[in-house]
């Protein structure tokens, strides 16, 4: 996403360089996908870091905007996992 689209947008960020999870488990349904309305309590995605895993709240009410990280995919601290528009 470029800067201007992110404009008005929450990033969930990375709290430590780990391991991106959208669901669960293999098979099982993603947390959130884009559209979804949630609240600052949502569990939006799992990280991994030498195999322990840390959920990880929306920390905003609002709907899920964009999901920029894949699924299985090392993601750095700091970096955008998803975008949540606020509630107004």
């Amino acid at each position: 996403m470029s800067q201007e689209s992110t404009e008005g947008l929450i990033a969930v960020e990375a709290s430590v360089n780990s391991v991106f999870y959208a669901q669960p488990s293999p098979g099982e349904p993603t947390f959130v996908k884009e559209g979804d309305r949630v609240e600052a309590d949502t569990v939006v995605c799992l990280l991994e870091i030498m195999k322990c895993f840390r959920s990880v709240p929306a920390g905003i009410a609002g709907t899920v905007e964009k999901v920029v990280a894949a699924n299985g995919a090392m993601t750095k601290k700091g970096e955008a996992l998803m975008y949540i528009k606020p509630d107004a």
